[in-house]
Order: structure tokens, then C-alpha cells, then sequence
């Protein structure tokens, strides 16, 4: 089973998949999930926060 989150694929991403989450503010963090803003727009959140809602 292949695991997409991690090794190769990565470096096809835009800065690969590495930024600050805007949910509990860590840099330089995988933004590999994607959770619900305030306004229902989609946001790439980590690990962490995945599944939190946007404050």
C-alpha cells in the first residue's frame, strides 16, 4: 500500500507541501489535509489540526 503523504510525491508539490498552518500557527509543517475555514472555504491544514474547525 502506497503511502502519499510522505517520500516522492511531495516533490512534485508547490514548496513541497511545506508552509505554516493557519489554524495553530507551525512553520514549516506539511499542509497535507484540507479543513473548513470560517467562511466554508477550503484550507491545508496539518496533521494536528486536521479535522479542527477554523476559530
Amino acid at each position: 500500500m502506497s503511502k502519499n503523504k510522505r517520500g516522492k510525491a511531495l516533490w512534485r508539490m508547490p514548496s513541497r507541501a511545506r508552509g505554516t498552518c493557519p489554524i495553530c500557527g507551525s512553520t514549516r509543517i506539511k499542509l497535507l489535509y484540507f479543513g473548513q475555514g470560517a467562511q466554508g472555504d477550503k484550507l491545508a491544514v496539518c496533521k494536528k489540526c486536521d479535522g479542527k474547525q477554523a476559530g
